[in-house]
């Protein structure tokens, strides 16, 4: 490698975990992510770098466009996807260092995540890069190939959505914890009442599975829904299992992992707060995005 190609790859890995959370916003799999900076990074080093007056700008573009592909392509097959969708969670030891892609970032908590990955592509992009990345609308209109009017419109349609969706912001860390814990301890019991009592009345689960293990296939709306659902599925545990039970960071927040067995697949599920109580609940069982979970 050559000293000027080692200076670029330098320079490159300046921007990386900023352009994974750009990838990974807009994707949802860190796989995807990365494959989008990997890409990005073969096209600029076969490119004049004397031609690009801001690389990190530059980057910024051709990952949001090869991301753009991955999401209009994704919108196709979720329509086949087995019960909701949600992001791949991004967990973390609870003594690990979650990382500069998802330290203090409150867009990539799980509750706006979901709430993200519903709009349609477009919107999605435009409004994470105006919105998250200052990106200025005249160079998203080029990504999405329309005019600055209409990336406008796609940033305004999202910004309302997300509003009006409302996803309940990220608490502190200890608050986190006191509920975590009290809503474990209701769980241990295997008494509805017991868990009725520790959930938010307007409580969500969200389970995704894609089919290929046991949760919710629809969303479950509730406390006392809720309530059954939580308590049937602890009941598929044995206590050896349960006992295996560990507290770790999804996406910045507590949640927590349930190692699987032979009867029963493992789980990452996290919740998000309101009101001093849990208000959504997300069971991530599909095994092909728990493959990166610390064991």
């Amino acid at each position: 490698m050559t000293a000027s190609s080692t200076a670029l790859a330098a320079e490159f890995d300046q921007h990386r975990n900023r352009l994974i959370g750009l990838g990974y916003r807009l994707t949802g799999r860190i796989a995807d992510a990365e494959d989008a900076v990997q890409d990005a990074w073969l096209r600029l080093a076969s490119v004049d770098r004397a031609g690009i007056r801001d690389l990190g700008a530059w980057l910024t573009t051709v990952v949001s466009r090869l991301c753009l592909d991955r999401m209009r392509s994704a919108a196709v097959q979720r329509e086949q996807y087995v019960g909701p969708w949600l992001p791949e969670p991004l967990v973390t030891s609870l003594d690990d260092d979650p990382g500069d892609i998802v330290a203090g970032q409150d867009d990539l908590r799980m509750a706006a995540l979901r709430v993200l990955h519903e709009l349609p592509p477009d919107q999605r992009l435009a409004f994470v890069l105006h919105d998250g990345f200052d990106v200025p609308f005249a160079e998203i209109a080029e990504v999405l190939g329309c005019s600055v009017v209409a990336a406008r419109q796609h940033a305004s349609r999202a910004r309302r959505a997300m509003a009006e969706a409302d996803p309940p912001p990220r608490v502190p860390l200890p608050e986190q914890q006191q509920v975590v814990e009290e809503f474990l301890a209701a769980v241990a019991s295997k008494d509805i009442d017991a868990v009725t009592r520790a959930l938010h009345p307007a409580v969500v689960v969200y389970g995704d599975s894609g089919g290929k293990a046991r949760t919710a296939r629809r969303p479950v709306v509730g406390v006392d829904k809720v309530a059954r659902f939580i308590v049937g599925l602890v009941q598929k545990y044995d206590d050896a299992l349960l006992a295996d039970l560990r507290m770790v960071q999804v996406n910045g927040d507590l949640g927590v992992f349930l190692p699987g067995s032979a009867e029963v697949a493992p789980r990452v599920f996290t919740l998000a707060i309101r009101d001093g109580r849990p208000a959504a609940l997300f069971d991530v069982v599909n095994p092909d995005k728990l493959t990166r979970v610390p064991r």
